[in-house]
């Protein structure tokens, strides 16, 4: 049988909601050109942010049409001169916009392709970069992370949340948990959490007091914050002295900020972490965690929670899921075997 020269994309036309937004098409393979792979892709992890992508409310933009997607994970299948990965290696990618990740066929430069070992399931490569090589260097680059002290991480049930929580413990952390809700809270100690703070049950203005509590009047050395909004008010009030604030994200719709002040009177560092940026600026430090990432995971030390695996063709309900926000860990996408090979 004759190799395919299409497979499909998932392309917006349009900006709007997942339903509205995205429309599956057809497209022609692109071979690799020099320093190129082409990868036949198994599984494609989704993002909160492909919402804002679809809905144009990211801070990339790209032009009309584009195909979302930050991560997938697949067999390369065409090798370009000098790209230094041949066919059949088992690697997961990460897309540069326009041309992201929901497609069954992607050509990239090898820059963007980081091997994985061939016993890793295409679905677990598929969500390993964005959400653990963010709560990676949100604890250990970003938020200097030492053995013994304790980590506060907001958004615990969620892909971020949920993969700080388990780099954290396997670093030796005391680690503190925030959700909404017994089914998020108990996924979180399923995580590893030594605490779980449901947040639909705790008065958000007894946080600080409560995590104070919980760690002998100190709080919390380093935290995670995914959430941002006014939770953010309240983590910083949870901040030990010398501690770092870590903020990831901004899910809950409101962009927050920090009085100099009480960072100055607490002694406390509010830095942020954007890890797109380190593709431009320190691409070796990405390397670096995605090793670490590989063997956490050998170790068993990282386990990724997959809340649903669609077929490739249901995207639009794979979004929706992120968008009602009851997403334990993750959403995978997976293709058929052979659909661009």
């Amino acid at each position: 049988m004759a190799a395919r020269t299409s497979s499909r994309s998932w392309q917006v036309h349009r900006l709007g909601p997942p339903a509205e937004a995205l429309r599956l098409e057809e497209r022609d393979h692109r071979p690799p050109g020099p320093g190129e792979v082409r990868v036949a892709v198994s599984a494609v992890g989704l993002n909160f942010p492909d919402l804002l992508v679809c809905a144009g409310g990211y801070q990339e933009r790209p032009a009309l049409p584009f195909s979302p997607g930050f991560e997938a994970a697949g067999t390369v299948a065409e090798s370009g001169p000098d790209s230094g990965i041949g066919a059949g290696t088992s690697v997961l990618v990460v897309p540069e916009l326009p041309e992201g990740a929901m497609q069954e066929s992607l050509t990239v430069p090898a820059s963007q392709v980081y091997p994985v070992p061939d016993e890793m399931p295409a679905t677990t490569a598929a969500v390993l970069h964005v959400a653990y090589a963010t709560a990676h260097a949100a604890l250990h680059r970003r938020g200097a992370l030492r053995t013994g002290e304790t980590v506060l991480v907001s958004g615990g049930s969620g892909g971020v949340g949920s993969a700080a929580i388990q780099l954290a413990k396997a670093a030796g952390a005391y680690v503190v948990a925030l959700a909404t809700g017994r089914r998020k809270t108990d996924a979180c100690r399923a995580f590893g959490a030594d605490l779980a703070i449901d947040l639909g049950e705790e008065d958000t203005d007894r946080l600080p007091a409560r995590v104070r509590e919980a760690t002998g009047g100190r709080g919390a050395d380093v935290i995670v914050d995914v959430v941002g909004g006014a939770l953010f008010q309240q983590l910083r009030r949870c901040v030990a002295f010398e501690g770092r604030l870590v903020s990831v994200g901004f899910t809950g719709g409101e962009l927050p900020s920090a009085p100099v002040n009480h960072v100055l009177l607490r002694n406390y560092a509010v830095t942020g972490l954007h890890l797109a940026a380190y593709r431009r600026e320190n691409p070796a430090a990405l390397r670096g965690i995605h090793d670490d990432l590989v063997e956490l995971w050998r170790s068993g030390a990282i386990v990724p929670a997959i809340h649903a695996e669609l077929p490739f063709e249901q995207a639009p309900a794979g979004l929706e899921l992120l968008a009602a926000r009851e997403v334990v860990g993750r959403v995978v996408l997976r293709c058929a075997p052979g659909t661009a090979g």
